[in-house]
């Protein structure tokens, strides 16, 4: 009988010794050598006549190895069943391990090591010591006002103009990359694009007063634009907000047309077009709707900003030990390509977040009875169909859209991928109920500051 010796090597870290004896997988291995002796199938033999001494010349070695190595794996894992180890990723065989000592010919006891990394207890951080917010933004009659002259813009008739007169001149231009002279790049950028005027910086858009259609600047984007617009203007270009000399490029912008959007008068056709599934009849009525839908946006980003606060309390203030030199070493063997020490340093910290955020998630889903159900997987599949057909609400009746959430239902990556999603979204609700967040009332912009500083 298989003897199984255990002992602690470091923090969270334990050596398991396996001892398997010839009784232990002889039985089995006599058994696949006969399974091999019936399908054989050589010349000068009759299938399945093939001589026993043949087949355990023949498979002997490669049948005792694959019998002895599943032999240790099952008393591996009804020993850390029985003793309820909860480890991280799977046992690390160690170095010392050699399974060319095996041998069909001279059968024995072998002994094999693996390392394991223990799942740490911990208490959660205290939920009363938590600084945490909850930001009122306050929807002002000037963020409604500039919401109905955006709806009046979009639903608005676009006209063609000679000359650039006003901020809210449509240009459609081409950007050329050149160098800072103005001479074109050889294999640079070039993207047609269409921009308001407003969306440049107030010193480009005097350089465009007056411009007709054919007319250019010489413009480096850093001053061309303000922040916000700029990273929109990366974005289509090709280039990367984070690269820190890609705002330093410079471009010749060609104006190759000018429009100017008439805005949509307030009438009951502008109020069908901006609201097709209510019954607005008035510009009060509109008015109305639409600081409903902003409070209702602001309560959402208020909620969501206070989740986030709350991940990072739960982060920072628990304190979780870890197997690191367990963890490292799975980190750089564990997966099908052997990382470099270097590249496991580089990665670690990041993985060792991850890690403590997942047992902060599964202790307090455990702990406090919380699950997904297929029903909050399948209204899941619903949501984002009706995301992806730009509605708020399906209707459930159809036929297809029950087809495509049982197809979906039917993804295992879908159902997992949500699985987890979901989990976490309780875990954050639930931990966001059990604070005590500082009432504080925020602007628009201070709450879109916050936000940007807070994107990771």
């Amino acid at each position: 009988m298989a003897t199984i010796t255990r002992e602690n090597i470091g923090l969270l870290n334990d050596k398991i010794v396996v001892n398997v004896k010839k009784e232990d997988y002889l039985p089995t291995f006599e058994k696949a050598l006969k399974s091999y002796g019936k399908k054989a199938s050589l010349p000068g033999f009759r299938k399945g006549m093939v001589p026993p001494s043949v087949i355990k010349k023949m498979y002997g070695s490669s049948v005792l190895t694959d019998e002895v190595l599943k032999t240790v794996e099952k008393e591996l894992t009804k020993y850390m069943v029985d003793e309820k180890l909860d480890i991280f990723a799977q046992p690390l065989p160690l170095a010392e391990n050699d399974a060319r000592n095996i041998s069909a010919e001279n059968p024995a006891d072998y002994v094999f090591a693996f390392e394991v990394g223990l799942k740490p207890e911990f208490p959660l951080a205290d939920f009363s010591s938590a600084k945490v917010h909850s930001y009122q933004v306050k929807v002002t009659d000037e963020m409604i006002e500039n919401e109905v002259n955006r709806l009046r813009l979009r639903h608005g008739k676009m006209e063609d103009h000679e000359t650039v007169t006003s901020e809210d001149n449509v240009l459609n231009v081409n950007f050329i990359e050149t160098d800072e002279a103005g001479n074109e790049v050889n294999g640079g950028i070039q993207k047609d694009n269409s921009l308001l005027l407003k969306y440049f910086s107030p010193a480009a858009r005097e350089q465009w007063m007056g411009k007709k259609a054919g007319e250019q600047l010489t413009l480096q984007l850093n001053t061309a634009f303000d922040d916000r617009e700029r990273e929109w203007v990366l974005q289509d270009l090709g280039l990367s907000k984070d690269d820190a000399t890609a705002g330093s490029k410079f471009f010749k912008v060609v104006l190759t047309k000018v429009g100017l959007v008439v805005k949509a008068d307030l009438n009951e056709e502008f109020f069908k077009a901006a609201y097709p599934s209510t019954e607005i009849k008035s510009e009060e009525e509109m008015r109305n709707a639409i600081r409903e839908e902003m409070e209702q946006h602001w309560k959402r980003q208020s909620r969501n900003m206070l989740q986030h606060e709350v991940y990072h309390f739960l982060l920072d203030q628990t304190q979780i030990d870890f197997p690191e030199t367990f963890l490292k070493r799975w980190l750089q063997q564990g997966n099908e390509k052997e990382k470099s020490r270097d590249e496991v340093e580089q990665e670690f910290p990041y993985f060792v977040n991850q890690l403590k955020w997942t047992l902060i998630t599964e202790k307090i889903f455990r702990e406090n009875s919380l699950e997904v159900s297929q029903d909050d997987v399948r209204g899941f599949a619903k949501q984002q169909l009706a995301g992806y057909m730009g509605m708020n609400v399906l209707d459930e009746s159809q036929s297809w859209v029950n087809e495509y959430v049982n197809r979906m239902m039917q993804d295992r990556k879908f159902v997992e991928d949500t699985y987890h999603r979901l989990q976490n979204d309780k875990v954050l609700e639930f931990a966001a109920s059990k604070v005590q967040p500082i009432e504080t009332e925020i602007t628009a912009e201070e709450f879109h500051h916050l936000q940007h500083q807070h994107q990771h």
